[in-house]
């Protein structure tokens, strides 16, 4: 099983590059996982560099999910959904699915993240 970085998930998603999107294929095809750190990058990526809105970007961490495998998957689609609704960055949408998921306790003195870890936002993903 290979790990992907996002560079590799990249030229999965946008096969930009044809040659290294089928390596990329066919290591999905045999399996692979990433983790959540890659996610961030890849999030970064497409909204930074690319300029994909976040409704699109969700939709592609969404499709991700369903052919790469990662650690807890149900928090993953949980800050993903979060990111759809919100204007927070995807590490914020993360840590408020580790506590609204896992119980996870955030000490954080970033209003947003604080306003948004007592929030309530209609996850319908998990």
């Amino acid at each position: 099983m290979k790990l992907l970085d996002a560079n590799a998930i990249l030229r999965y998603v946008l096969n930009d590059n044809e040659e290294q999107a089928k390596v990329v294929s066919e290591a999905v095809r045999n399996g692979s996982f990433t983790t959540v750190e890659v996610l961030a990058e890849v999030v970064y990526v497409l909204s930074g560099v690319y300029k994909v809105d976040r409704n699109n970007v969700s939709r592609i961490l969404h499709c991700i999910l369903l052919d790469i495998e990662i650690d807890n998957p149900r928090a993953i689609k949980y800050a993903i959904g979060i990111y759809d609704q919100s204007s927070l960055d995807f590490v914020d949408c993360l840590l408020i699915a580790y506590h609204k998921t896992l119980g996870l306790d955030i000490l954080s003195f970033d209003k947003k993240l604080n306003s948004g870890l007592s929030g309530n936002f209609q996850i319908f993903q998990l």
